[in-house]
């Protein structure tokens, strides 16, 4: 019974753990949908309820999929700037058609994605995490207005709302440490949503709306369709999570002391497209390793799967309760706002701290950032600056993270790869010497 006991305790500590991420993805994608209430109420249900499906897939590990190590999985935030880009061009029903075909992809690829890993090295992936980060700001900027074209946009109430909710998760973060650290942003939305009641912005009219139990079905909000550019930037976005999630998979199997195979990798990997082509016949999302439950397995040095089927079990039962639901859909946009700038940055932070030491090595790298990110943010700026290319081309230059990302594997394979007469001469001049 205390074992049970503490086992439970620590699977409500890694559902809170990654709690603000897991309806963070929702809400942003939701609102940028234009969704109502209702529709948000739903969308941030069959995420949580897909993320604990993900999470299971990942530790119940058999012949197929799961690497069988204590890992939580949720929604990537690397896909929230391409989800919103494809609803904006295409409609939702090309954002579901996406994210299944890129799982399939993800999923025919993983046995030899070992093999394709050499083209992700640091300076393509950082590249393509800064990019992401960097075209997320703006959506946090209008988010801390109070939402773009919102009446009240700019307004008092709504600036002090956004900074007090950053700096809340950013004091928090500062003086505190450990699993409080953890939950900060958590904790930053529960104030500012308590300050944004006190101020009378709250309406608590969806949580007295919504049922208290519901039935998930697939195509909720649409049968999916198929974009060719849509497709290509979602299965970018899939590989760019895979080589994130390598590194969280050597990391828990440091902690855990498991030595991975080829073949576990393989099926980490077929998990996460399996979670994604879930996701998406039921209207969710890709899904991938959440870093921050790791350190709180290294913190408490419980390495037990048990305690994570516990914690995917929690999140799939809340996914059919979309009362607790409803009240993440009453947060307030500019509270939003502030906490999706802490996150966002936090994304361009990671681009920036994987690309910290590929600079040094070699001025080539420095040349492959500086040209992928500066165009892939130049072509989100001025999405129209190739409309005169055949339109098979403008599949590939109408969208800016595709666009960079594309540039900073095709500058890799040049610098990196092919060879290099100067280093083939390095090379005979230091065996002639020897």
């Amino acid at each position: 019974m205390k074992n049970a006991l503490k086992s439970t305790t620590l699977g409500i500590q890694h559902l809170l753990a990654m709690y603000a991420g897991a309806i963070l993805v929702p809400l942003i994608i939701g609102k940028s949908l234009g969704f109502d209430h209702k529709q948000l109420t739903y969308l941030v249900s069959i995420d949580i309820l897909m993320c604990g499906v993900a999470t299971l897939l990942q530790i119940m590990s058999n012949r197929f999929v799961g690497v069988g190590l204590p890992v939580v999985l949720g929604c990537t935030f690397t896909a929230v700037g391409p989800i919103m880009k494809i609803g904006e061009e295409f409609g939702i029903s090309a954002i579901y058609g996406s994210i299944i075909a890129s799982g399939l992809i993800i999923m025919l690829i993983a046995g030899f994605f070992g093999k394709l890993i050499k083209f992700f090295p640091p300076v393509v992936t950082g590249s393509v995490v800064t990019i992401i980060g960097i075209t997320l700001i703006p959506v946090a900027i209008n988010n801390m207005g109070g939402g773009q074209d919102a009446a009240d946009f700019g307004s008092l109430s709504n600036i002090i709302l956004a900074f007090g909710t950053l700096i809340t998760i950013i004091l928090i973060f500062r003086f505190s440490t450990g699993f409080i650290r953890a939950i900060s942003i958590l904790l930053g939305l529960g104030v500012g949503t308590i300050a944004a009641s006190i101020m009378g912005k709250v309406d608590l009219m969806p949580v007295q709306d919504a049922a208290v139990a519901q039935m998930v079905k697939p195509f909720y909000f649409g049968y999916p369709t198929f974009e060719w550019s849509a497709i290509l930037t979602m299965t970018i976005v899939g590989m760019v999570s895979l080589v994130e999630s390598t590194g969280v998979y050597f990391a828990l199997s440091d902690i855990c002391e498991k030595k991975l195979k080829k073949e576990d990798l393989a099926k980490g990997y077929r998990a996460e497209g399996l979670a994604s082509v879930i996701g998406g016949l039921f209207n969710a999302f890709p899904y991938t390793t959440f870093s921050q439950n790791v350190g709180l397995i290294q913190m408490s040095g419980v390495r037990s799967r048990k305690v994570i089927l516990i914690t995917g079990s929690m999140l799939i039962a809340l996914g059919f309760l979309p009362k607790i639901a409803a009240f993440t859909t009453i947060i307030p946009t500019s509270v939003l706002g502030g906490a999706m700038m802490a996150m966002f940055g936090m994304v361009v932070s990671q681009g920036i701290k994987m690309l910290s030491k590929t600079i040094s090595d070699s001025q080539e790298n420095s040349m492959i950032i500086a040209c992928s990110v500066g165009l892939g943010l130049g072509v989100t700026v001025a999405p129209n600056l190739f409309s005169a290319l055949p339109s098979g081309l403008q599949i590939l230059t109408s969208n800016g993270i595709v666009a960079g990302s594309l540039t900073a594997i095709a500058l890799n394979i040049i610098f990196n790869m092919l060879p290099n007469r100067k280093r083939q001469e390095t090379i005979v001049v230091t065996k002639q010497s020897a």
